[in-house]
């Protein structure tokens, strides 16, 4: 769930973990479309044939798929700054894909807010560990640390 805050409260949401996301469903078209958007149609991916022959069994999410449903994810879980305008991805300081997503498991975002720092006046620039956690499974697909910026007015 999104949370507002007052710009002069926000050093208080350091340290912050909102609750996890919804768990997501990553079936085979997902991941057939993303293949196609990204032009990596490797068979692993895209062929449940040939990956029933590989130690998955089964076709696997890219890694870069997984870490792309941060946007989906981030409007379950952010903390918005009240006059709140606009957000930029700013990029990652660390990204690990640590095991990966069967088709047709279902994945879910489990956010920790770890800094939140004033870059020029009305931008605040947010570091959040992100892990991606798959059902039933003891560790994560991935851990990242993504940096965005909010713009307020």
């Amino acid at each position: 769930m999104v949370a507002f805050v007052d710009k002069e409260k926000i050093a208080e949401k350091i340290g912050f973990e909102p609750e996890p996301t919804s768990w997501f469903t990553v079936d085979q078209e997902t991941i057939n479309k993303f293949a196609d958007c990204t032009l990596d149609r490797q068979f692993i991916h895209v062929d449940p044939d040939k990956a029933k022959a590989t130690p998955f069994g089964t076709t696997i999410a890219h890694g870069f798929l997984s870490l792309s449903m941060l946007s989906h994810f981030a409007e379950q879980y952010s903390v918005l700054i009240n006059g709140y305008y606009m957000g930029v991805n700013y990029g990652f300081d660390k990204v690990r894909f640590i095991s990966p997503v069967k088709v047709n498991s279902r994945i879910r975002a489990v956010p920790k807010i770890l800094d939140i720092s004033t870059s020029k006046p009305g931008q605040y620039l947010f570091k959040t560990q992100v892990t991606i956690e798959i059902e039933n499974e003891d560790k994560p697909a991935c851990v990242a640390e993504w940096l965005t910026v909010q713009m307020i007015a």
